[in-house]
Formats: structure tokens, sequence, C-alpha cells
């Protein structure tokens, strides 16, 4: 489910969503909104929540940067690499997940024209649904069906809302090609 708030990023999301086809689609309103499983926070590096959509999620679920900040500690030496993604609980029923998916690696960096982040940070969140698995075995997917996402970089990072959807679009198609559309997920 790709969310927006304003309209020149509902528009965008629209592009996405009629590129991609079903089962993407746009929600015009809060990712907080929506019934998903998890929800996207394309966060910095470090895992600081302080800003744009994080300081929203550090607010809804207390707690939650301690924990995004600790499994980036524990299983990447403290900084996220961008193109990489981490879930953690948010204490709640819905949604039950948060997924950190870096777009920058500082807090409060302004991404250059030519970055590719958002690209990067969808291509993770995609390739951690297709093939991710908590700890006990259980996959990722069995667990989470509707995914919710923010515009990735749009907000602080100052990315346009075209480039964001082109770029994740781009990332939908690569982790999700055509041919291989059992392996799509059911809502996304």
């Amino acid at each position: 489910m790709l969310c927006a708030l304003d309209e020149s990023l509902a528009q965008a999301w629209h592009t996405v969503a009629d590129a991609v086809g079903d089962p993407v689609r746009v929600h015009r309103g809060s990712v907080l909104d929506i019934a998903a499983q998890a929800v996207v926070s394309p966060a910095n590096s470090y895992g600081w929540m302080r800003g744009g959509i994080d300081a929203v999620y550090a607010q809804a679920f207390p707690g939650i940067e301690q924990q995004v900040r600790s499994i980036i500690l524990a299983y990447h030496g403290g900084e996220l690499p961008i193109g990489e993604a981490v879930v953690v609980p948010t204490g709640e029923a819905v949604p039950e997940w948060l997924i950190s998916a870096p777009t920058m690696r500082e807090p409060g960096e302004r991404l250059p024209d030519d970055t590719v982040h958002p690209y990067l940070a969808a291509k993770a969140v995609f390739l951690l649904w297709r093939d991710g698995q908590f700890e006990h075995g259980t996959r990722f997917r069995d667990i989470v069906k509707t995914i919710a996402m923010p515009g990735l970089g749009t907000g602080v990072g100052g990315v346009s809302p075209a480039t964001c959807a082109r770029q994740v679009a781009a990332a939908w198609e690569e982790v999700f090609p055509k041919d291989r559309q059992d392996r799509r997920p059911a809502e996304s």
C-alpha cells in the first residue's frame, strides 16, 4: 500500500500502481490509517527517528527508536547500509512490525537529484518481504500480507515524488518480474 499525505506524492504513487498493477494500491492518508501488518521507515543508517515520518513512528510506538538502533548495532555494527532493511516489532497489534530501510546515511541529509536511494530502500523492503525469515524460521511474507509505505526520501531527503515513484516501480519490477507473478505478494 503506497501512502501519501500530499497530492503530488499521491499522483506519483498512482503511476507506480498503474505500471505495476495488482496488488499495489494507493492510499491518500497516513500509513498509520492502514490496517497493515508492517510500515516502512525510510530512516537513516543509524536508526535515529527524530524527523519526518520517523518522528511520527517514534511517537506512535514508544521505544521503537531504541529497538531499531539496537538491532542495527547488534547485526550491522551500528550503521545499516542503504540498500539493507531490518524489521522490529512495534509493540502494537496493528501494525505489528516496522521495517527500517534507510534512504539517507546521516539524519537530516538532503539527497542529491541523481540519488538512487529510494530504489535501494524499496528493493530492500521488497527483498525482505520475498525472502526474509524471522529467527524462529517463519517466512516474513507468511505473517506480513500488507506493507504500508510512505514516500522514500521525499520529505527531509528532498527527493521529488516522481523520482521516488519511478525508483520504487523499478525496484518492484526487479524483485517481482512479471514472469514470476506467482511469487508476488497478495497485497503491498
